[in-house]
């Protein structure tokens, strides 16, 4: 995680992003550190990465990379306004004595890349249309080892596959159908028969932006709905407040990159 100690809105690079509001740095630094904490409090392990002047977005970690069984697989990013991001990443992987392997294709790490290890051997799901290319699928693949299925996005609001289906435990997935292609609905429905389908309520409210161990769902605490489904079937829903952050488009699985050894 990368504290939001510069962050801003300062240009727009998505749907979401208006220049015009303006942010309280406190409170977005304050529901970080919430966040931050909620993880703690549930026995996760929270690395930090030091925030760079000049480089709003760097609170957003979980787009710094896409890290498999110990290999990482490096970002080059869309936008000129973040692509200083991936060195400062880059840099904390290879201090912290990981495999890491610089990409030549555009990709936004984690922002397009999810791994579900039990899912037909171990997949990985990766989405493409509005920032990541669709050569980054084939390189994360032969970087990684794991055959990587390409979901193109077609609503641009959900930019990035992160906000628009997540991992819930090592075997499923929830998913919000209208951000994909008609074949991608297909090739999901396919592979993730009995995945959790969201709803329009849930998707705005960047419920499907989560980060899940498995059992504790931490999601955005505006996907009241959201909620209450994980918890009929078992998971353990933990809100957070995000508010701040979301002005940057972003909520809790932006904010947190992976650590899979």
């Amino acid at each position: 995680m990368c504290s939001p100690e510069h962050f801003a809105v300062e240009y727009a690079i998505n749907p979401w992003m208006d220049v015009t509001a303006p942010v309280d740095a406190e409170l977005a630094v304050k529901q970080w550190d919430r966040l931050r904490e909620t993880l703690v409090n549930l026995g996760h392990e929270v690395h930090l990465l030091t925030p760079e002047r000049g480089l709003p977005d760097m609170v957003f970690a979980a787009n710094g990379a896409f890290v498999v069984d110990g290999t990482v697989y490096g970002a080059r990013f869309k936008h000129e306004q973040r692509a200083a991001e991936a060195e400062a990443h880059r840099a904390f992987y290879e201090s912290q004595g990981w495999r890491f392997i610089a990409p030549s294709e555009t990709n936004e790490g984690e922002g397009d890349f999810a791994y579900v290890p039990e899912a037909h051997g171990g997949l990985i799901l990766a989405g493409h249309g509005f920032r990541t290319e669709i050569p980054a699928h084939a390189e994360a693949q032969e970087a990684l080892g794991r055959p990587v299925i390409s979901l193109r996005l077609v609503d641009p609001r959900f930019y990035h596959l992160d906000v628009a289906l997540a991992a819930i435990d090592d075997a499923n997935i929830v998913y919000f159908p209208g951000a994909f292609s008609a074949a991608s609905q297909k090739v999901l429905a396919q592979l993730f028969p009995d995945a959790v389908v969201a709803d329009d309520a849930d998707v705005m409210a960047f419920g499907l932006n989560l980060v899940s161990d498995g059992l504790n769902v931490v999601l955005n605490s505006e996907a009241a709905g959201l909620a209450e489904k994980l918890k009929a079937l078992g998971y353990h829903p933990v809100p957070v407040e995000l508010a701040e952050l979301k002005k940057g488009g972003g909520s809790v699985k932006c904010c947190i990159a992976e650590l899979r050894r």
